[in-house]
């Protein structure tokens, strides 16, 4: 049965509002036009929906079962146009965003800040991981975007801008003052109870790939899952940290952590945003993304193999 849908329309609010005549004036037609789908509507069907009562009109049993239904679907569907609406006016909405614990502290948390001030009917999710998870959400649909840090390998579907630069460093607390001023070569390191992060994160990665390209291979004496834990435990004296230097400026500048000097500096990498080429970007995470300097975003995506390329020459 092939039925206009406008014609459940003009049912719905006949019925509703019990008058050929105010239901046209409700829908801007005129009542000849609505008399006309209720005509047709009740031919396709084969039974009548309305009988005249002094007052107007009113619903025949069969019309009474009708629009049970039609008064459930009808107005669900006003109530999805309106939640539409509201998102495009940034007044509802979720935002789905993947960020590990550095990313989140030291670049995404003071533009969430800025965003929830002025959108603040708009539910933001954050998914706290490493980047190797942060990157199989965004594969599975689970986040509009992530943030994420380098190194890490993506593919070809994703999309990836560099947004902040970060240095990792080793720092030491007093019971090594020994090496304090000193230009260490990357070797000593071996020779140090180091304390790292978990080898499931892209920092860990990062320098052991580094160190090794140097010829050197850590064996931690403490594997954690943070950075500020690491740094916790190098203030105790239980090791050498190895962290991100936003992690330690607060205790190198209290004195109770000194950087480690090497004979060549470890190299700079980035946090990166990550997106996929294919997944639609809600308005609302678009005006986020604003308020992280890239509203030009889509000219500003940088593949990450080309990156790569641009860092071996």
């Amino acid at each position: 049965m092939n039925i206009d849908l406008e014609y459940y329309r003009i049912f719905y609010h006949v019925a509703k509002a019990g008058s050929f005549t105010q239901a046209g004036e409700e829908l801007c037609i005129s009542q000849p036009a609505v008399s006309q789908a209720i005509k047709l509507l009740e031919t396709n069907l084969g039974s009548r929906l309305f009988i005249r009562v002094p007052k107007g009109v009113k619903l025949t049993p069969e019309g009474e079962v009708l629009y049970n239904y039609v008064q459930r679907g009808y107005e669900y569907i006003l109530l999805g146009e309106n939640k539409f609406k509201k998102m495009l006016d940034l007044e509802n909405g979720e935002i789905r965003i993947g960020a590990s614990d550095m990313t989140l502290q030291y670049y995404l948390l003071p533009y969430l800040e800025k965003f929830h001030e002025k959108f603040p009917k708009i539910k933001v999710k954050v998914t706290n991981a490493p980047t190797p998870e942060t990157l199989k959400y965004l594969y599975e649909g689970k986040i509009d975007f992530g943030i994420v840090s380098e190194p890490f390998d993506i593919k070809q579907d994703i999309r990836a801008v560099r947004v902040k630069r970060i240095q990792d460093i080793f720092v030491a607390g007093s019971r090594f003052n020994d090496l304090k001023g000193k230009v260490l070569d990357f070797k000593e390191l071996e020779k140090l109870p180091i304390i790292c992060l978990e080898k499931n994160t892209s920092s860990r990665k990062f320098i052991d790939s580094y160190l090794s390209s140097n010829s050197v291979v850590l064996k931690p004496e403490f594997e954690l899952a943070t950075s500020d834990i690491i740094v916790k435990f190098a203030i105790r004296n239980l090791g050498i940290g190895c962290v991100v230097s936003e992690f330690a400026k607060e205790a190198i500048a209290e004195g109770k952590l000194f950087e480690l000097k090497f004979t060549k500096p470890i190299p700079q990498r980035h946090f990166n945003i990550i997106s996929g080429i294919n997944n639609p970007i809600s308005k609302a995470a678009k005006e986020l993304m604003n308020m992280l300097d890239l509203s030009d975003i889509h000219n500003k995506w940088i593949d990450r193999e080309k990156q790569y390329a641009d860092n071996k020459n």
